[in-house]
């Protein structure tokens, strides 16, 4: 394994550290899929039974259903959503005691938007007090009691689901042996076997085989679809786990380390628990961790740009007219480029240089000669990028996240910057963190493309929709910048 550096001071801690250990890890889009039904099919058992709970005590107090009370309940349907996405409930690793809290935090924020509207709407009075505070109350106790048996069916089949993933642990001590027989008595997960480390003996004596040492840990990962990668190493071996880590940022494969604590007095830590072993979970894309976080955002995503493109109509017109007379050539300008995950995706941009024939890919630059008057004037202002709001329509692309680079440019840089491919744990966008910091234009030094991943990684690490909301409203005054071109 060989980790290449430019900068000391870019280590893997410093990473680490600014992204909370959530920098790598791809997950296919089933697993997304799975993560967002349980949350979707506990939040409509939930909902369902708070607005049924709501009628029953609007008619026994009243003798009807009110009109009043039938829009308090499709408001409640509609705000329960981004409310319970903000306190993360539902999520299947919580465990009872978090997820009940969680769920409490949810629904007081969600009583709390209703009494806000009801404040604005000067509606509260028509609401009996008695049937609000039993609503509030009982409401509650019948989500806890649908949330205990929905919740242990979520992680029964979670666990169902991830012991037909083929698993691989890297180390070959004790930690590692115990590991493999308690995933394959207690959880049934497919082990392939063990991998060495150069400075661990090729013992013959465990239970479990050891079928490779760190040479071979690439193509093992491809040849046999390795879905999760386990590291069993002590603490000591900290330094090879970062080198390994880091190696492993643009492979397809979640990764999990679990460290040997038995010999530490832990104080207050926060960590999982795989089989009574402790596990700090190395990759989770907020993604893929907050299924609802996902839906949220691609509905903000697919709503905002069907809006974009028919307010903007016009000016997608005019470009394109203007584009086509000014130059030959088509209007649009395909590239490929990396999309969540690595995927490859054709980037969409209106064209703003003249044809030319070239096998390298070359960053636009002040005065570059390739540029034409008009698409001086688009890149300048950002309306070249405007076509992308299709690529977001197509869910390629998302409003905010890192800038996709070019495929070129990522080969390059992946070997000069530590972990430059973990950009890729989220869709790129046509704005983001970096663009409205100031880490936009060209980066013709190594310095500026770190200065940039760092903002990516920043953003992973800290999303939420309110700071892509943020993003979006900050993003028209970061085209003041003199560094567009």
């Amino acid at each position: 394994m060989h980790l290449k550096q430019h900068r000391p001071e870019l280590t893997a801690e410093r990473a680490w550290a600014s992204a909370g250990f959530n920098l790598t890890g791809r997950r296919d889009s089933s697993t997304l899929a799975v993560r967002g039904l349980t949350f979707w099919t506990q939040w409509l058992a939930a909902i369902s039974g708070v607005i049924l709970l709501l009628c029953t005590l609007a008619v026994m107090k009243t003798g009807e259903l009110a009109s009043h009370y039938r829009v308090l309940a499709a408001f409640t349907l509609l705000c329960s959503v981004p409310a319970y996405s903000l306190m993360r409930v539902y999520h299947s690793q919580h465990g009872y005691l978090v997820g009940i809290s969680r769920l409490l935090a949810g629904w007081l924020l969600l009583l709390a938007g209703l009494a806000v509207v009801a404040f604005v709407t000067k509606t509260g009075e028509l609401f009996s007090r008695e049937v609000s505070i039993m609503w509030a109350l009982m409401g509650f106790a019948l989500q806890v009691c649908l949330y205990v048996p929905l919740h242990c069916a979520a992680r029964h089949y979670h666990q169902q689901r991830q012991s037909r993933c083929a698993s691989l642990i890297i180390g070959t001590g004790d930690l590692a042996q115990h590991l493999a027989d308690r995933l394959v008595r207690h959880k049934h997960e497919p082990m392939l076997g063990l991998v060495a480390t150069d400075d661990q003996p090729q013992r013959e004596d465990g239970l479990y085989p050891i079928i490779g040492n760190m040479a071979h840990l690439r193509s093992l990962i491809a040849s046999h679809r390795i879905q999760r990668l386990y590291i069993a190493l002590p603490l000591t071996e900290a330094e090879q786990i970062e080198s390994l880590y880091i190696d492993l940022l643009d492979a397809n494969v979640d990764v999990i380390w679990i460290p040997d604590l038995r010999s530490m007095m832990l104080l207050n830590h926060s960590m999982s628990k795989i089989e009574g072993f402790s596990a700090i979970h190395l990759n989770e894309s907020p993604m893929t961790a907050y299924p609802a976080g996902a839906f949220s955002k691609a509905l903000l995503d697919r709503s905002a740009a069907v809006l974009a493109v028919v307010a903007l109509a016009p000016l997608l017109l005019a470009t394109a007219l203007a584009v086509k007379w000014t130059s030959p050539g088509p209007v649009l300008f395909k590239q490929k480029r990396h999309g969540w995950n690595g995927n490859v995706i054709n980037v969409w941009k209106f064209r703003s240089m003249r044809q030319h024939d070239s096998t390298h890919v070359k960053q636009a630059s002040r005065e570059d000669p390739r540029i034409t008057r008009v698409g001086a004037f688009i890149r300048r202002t950002s309306i070249d990028e405007l076509p992308q709001l299709f690529n977001v329509l197509q869910g390629h692309m998302s409003l905010v996240g890192p800038r996709p680079h070019a495929i070129e440019h990522n080969n390059y840089y992946t070997g000069k910057i530590n972990a430059y491919m973990a950009r890729h744990r989220i869709k790129p966008g046509i704005t983001g963190l970096a663009q409205i910091s100031g880490a936009r234009g060209e980066t013709d030094t190594i310095d500026k493309m770190e200065r940039r991943v760092e903002l990516d990684l920043v953003y992973i690490n800290n999303w939420s929709l309110w700071l892509d909301i943020k993003i979006l409203i900050k993003t028209p005054f970061s085209l003041l910048s003199k560094d567009i071109y």
